[in-house]
């Protein structure tokens, strides 16, 4: 039994002689870490930002997705283009809401389709969540920070979201 435990210390005696070996979290893998090291920082790694939920831009300049929106929905003839900013208000579960209509349910659905494929293709933004496209009275596009509502002449009249949000700071756009 004493030879047992004479191994025993032995293995605790060579392993705290050997550097300290820390697993990081996302490759699993054993890094080498010195306790001098520790103490000049030199080998110390800055914090990393979180990307989480969202991709890296581009080198080249990415469009203002406001003004590609507004373009789709100008491209499609939509009428009473409006931006609505709602930063200021802080209950608002957007950043800005986009308003337009038009005058059937098929220009509706153009002009939703149109916004989408545009943001795809030149801002790389998918829509989070879509409703509306079944009856094409009102079309919300959900982008997190941008909300659009395409509507219905007669059904953005009966809303008024703009009176609604009359706090908000009112961009029309003219083209």
């Amino acid at each position: 039994m004493a030879k047992n435990t004479e191994k025993k210390i032995t293995e605790t005696e060579n392993t705290e002689l050997e550097p300290k070996k820390k697993t990081t979290a996302r490759t699993g893998r054993k890094k080498a870490e010195s306790d001098k090291d520790k103490e000049d920082g030199a080998n110390a790694e800055e914090p990393k930002k979180s990307t989480r939920g969202r991709k890296k831009k581009a080198e080249t300049a990415v469009p203002d997705e406001t003004e590609v929106i507004m373009k789709a929905m100008s491209d499609k003839k939509a009428k009473g283009i409006c931006v609505l900013d709602l930063t200021s208000i802080g209950s608002a579960i957007a950043d800005k809401f986009i308003i337009c209509n038009a005058d059937s349910s098929t220009q509706v659905l153009a002009i939703a389709d149109n916004v989408e494929d545009e943001m795809i293709a030149k801002c790389g933004r998918k829509v989070l969540r879509s409703q509306g496209k079944e009856n094409a009275f009102w079309i919300i596009l959900d982008y997190s920070d941008i909300v659009i509502h395409i509507f219905k002449t007669e059904y953005r009249e009966f809303y008024r979201l703009e009176d609604l949000w009359a706090d908000a700071k009112r961009t029309d756009y003219e083209e």
